[in-house]
C-alpha cells in the first residue's frame, strides 16, 4: 500500500522534476515547500505553542526518511553482490569437477600407457634375442671381409632418424607485430600478443590469456589479484610464487564483474570488464601500445544489453520525429502528464484543447 501510495504521485513529482531540471533544485522545492506552507520549520519553545516541532524533530525527520531508502539501496547492491558471489562459487566448483575428471582420465591414460610400454620391452627382449643368435649360427660361413672391416661411423641409413628427431622439434616463431597479424588471431584480436600474454577486446570487455606450464592443473596452484587499476597474475612453484603478469592497468576496470579460469597446462583465462566504453591501446602502462585506428571498431550488438537497445531505439525514434517537425519521447511523455491536469476541476485551462506548444521541455528534464 505505501509503495502504491508512493506511485501514485509520480505524475506530479516527474512534473516538478522536468520542471526545475535536477535533483538539487527538486530537493529546495520540496522544502521550500514545508517551509512556506507547513509548520515544518516551527518550533515548539514554549509550553502553549500549538504547531511546529520539538528542536531537532524535523531534522530527524528528514534524516529517517533519507536513510530508509539508502537502506533499501545499499540491500540492493548485497543482492546483487551476493548473487555474483554464488555464480563464481558455482563455476569453481564445476571446474573442481571437471579437473578431477581430467585427472582420473590422466591416471587412466598412464595406466594404458605403462601396460604398451611393458608389451613393446618384451617384444623388443625377443627380438633382441634373436638378433644375437642369428651370428652364432652362421660361424664361418660370412665373408671373410667382414673380419677386417674398419667402423667407419653410422651408415647413411642410422643418420637419418637423427636429422628427422631434429626437423621434428622447429625453433619456436617469432611473434607477431603488426596489427593485421594480431587481427587475425582470436586471441589478440582487436589487441596484442606480448612477452608473456595475449589480449584482445571488445567495445565493453577485455579477455587475456597468461600461457601456464603443463604441470599448473589445478586452480589452487594459481593467485590472480585483480583491483581497479592493477593485476598480478602468478602460480605456485614449490613454496614461492613465479609472477607471469602483474602492472598497473592503462585504465579503470569494474571488479565486480571481472572473472578468472584455469586450462589445466595451458593458460589463465581472464575477463575483465571495462570501466568506460572506449578502446584500450594496451593493457599495462608502460607496454608497446598498437594503433587503434587498425583495429575493428564496429560494436557488436550482443555486447548491448536490453536497457540500451531501449535507448537506442528511443534514439532512433527521436531523430525521426524531429526531421518530421514531430515531437520527441521526452515531450511526449510530459505531454501526457500534463493532459492529465489540465481539464480537472480548478485548473484554468478546463474546458480548452490542449496546446503542446505553450511548453518548453528540455530533454535532460525527463527520466526514462
Amino acid at each position: 500500500m505505501e509503495a502504491a501510495l508512493t506511485d501514485l504521485y509520480d505524475p506530479a513529482l516527474l512534473g516538478i522534476l522536468q520542471h526545475v531540471g535536477n535533483v538539487e533544485q527538486f530537493l529546495r522545492v520540496l522544502f521550500g515547500f514545508l517551509y512556506r506552507k507547513t509548520d515544518f520549520y516551527r518550533l515548539l519553545l514554549r509550553p502553549g505553542d500549538r504547531l511546529g516541532f520539538p528542536p531537532g524533530a524535523a531534522r530527524a525527520m528528514a534524516l529517517q526518511a533519507f536513510q530508509v531508502f539508502e537502506q533499501m539501496a545499499r540491500q540492493d547492491d548485497e543482492k546483487r553482490r551476493q548473487e555474483l558471489e554464488a555464480k563464481l562459487r558455482k563455476k569453481e566448483e564445476e571446474e573442481e569437477e571437471e579437473e578431477e575428471e581430467e585427472e582420473e582420465e590422466e591416471a587412466a591414460a598412464a595406466a594404458e600407457r605403462m601396460h604398451l610400454s611393458s608389451a613393446v620391452q618384451e617384444v623388443e627382449v625377443e627380438t633382441t634375442a634373436e638378433y644375437d643368435t642369428a651370428p652364432a649360427a652362421e660361424g664361418a660361413a660370412g665373408p671373410p671381409e667382414s673380419a677386417g672391416a674398419q667402423d667407419t661411423g653410422p651408415s647413411p641409413a642410422l643418420a637419418e632418424p637423427s636429422a628427422a628427431t631434429a626437423s621434428a622439434e622447429p625453433p619456436p616463431a617469432a611473434r607477431p607485430a603488426k596489427q593485421e597479424q594480431f587481427q587475425t588471431d582470436p586471441d589478440s584480436y582487436n589487441g596484442a600478443v606480448r612477452e608473456n600474454y595475449a589480449w584482445s577486446q571488445d567495445y565493453s570487455d577485455l579477455e587475456i590469456k597468461v600461457p601456464v606450464p603443463k604441470h599448473i592443473v589445478k586452480g589452487k596452484q594459481v593467485s590472480v589479484d585483480i583491483s581497479s587499476s592493477t593485476i598480478r597474475v602468478a602460480v605456485l612453484e614449490g613454496s614461492s610464487q613465479h609472477v607471469l603478469m602483474e602492472g598497473k592497468l592503462t585504465h579503470k576496470i569494474n571488479t565486480e564483474s571481472c572473472l578468472w579460469s584455469l586450462e589445466p597446462g595451458k593458460c589463465i583465462l581472464i575477463n575483465l570488464n571495462k570501466g568506460d566504453e572506449y578502446w584500450w591501446n594496451a593493457i599495462l602502462e608502460g607496454e608497446e601500445q598498437i594503433d587503434i585506428d587498425k583495429i575493428n571498431k564496429e560494436r557488436s550488438m550482443a555486447t548491448v544489453d536490453e536497457e540500451e537497445h531501449a535507448v537506442l531505439d528511443r534514439l532512433t525514434f527521436d531523430y525521426h520525429q524531429k526531421l518530421q517537425g514531430k515531437p520527441q519521447s521526452h515531450e511526449l511523455k510530459v505531454h501526457e502528464m500534463l493532459k492529465k491536469g489540465w481539464d480537472t476541476e480548478g485548473s484554468p485551462f478546463r474546458g480548452q484543447k490542449f496546446d503542446p506548444s505553450m511548453f518548453n521541455i528540455s530533454p535532460g528534464a525527463v527520466q526514462f
